[in-house]
């Protein structure tokens, strides 16, 4: 049975821009290997961390949606914690409701923006 799952992760701000968008490809693609299907992605950016991660205080946010098998979950986790260029991740389990607010909140979005 395949669940949806949301997945946000923070990539060490040393990287270039080029680096960054290669570092979220492999994740992407790792996701897509697995048999999972993104539904949604955003990039935010460049933050401020809430506080110091490895003496860095910004990083580059980047949240995937996507539908899988939960044993997908085991192996993109694996490859975050090998992977040097991430600080932190988090990955939940989205229920009914997440998944309604989630799409409100893009639909929200896409109308702020038309206007």
């Amino acid at each position: 049975m395949t669940n949806r799952y949301e997945t946000v992760f923070i990539l060490t701000p040393v990287l270039s821009e080029d680096q960054a968008k290669e570092a979220v490809a492999k994740f992407k693609g790792l996701l897509k290997d697995g048999g999972a299907k993104t539904h949604h992605e955003e990039d935010w950016g460049l933050r401020k961390l809430a506080y110091p991660i490895q003496k860095k205080s910004t990083g580059f946010y980047h949240l995937i949606e996507f539908e899988s098998e939960g044993t997908v979950i085991a192996d993109l986790e694996l490859a975050f914690r090998r992977d040097e260029r991430i600080i932190r991740f988090l990955t939940v389990k989205m229920d009914k409701h997440a998944i309604e607010y989630a799409e409100k909140r893009r639909k929200k979005s896409k109308e702020k923006a038309k206007a």
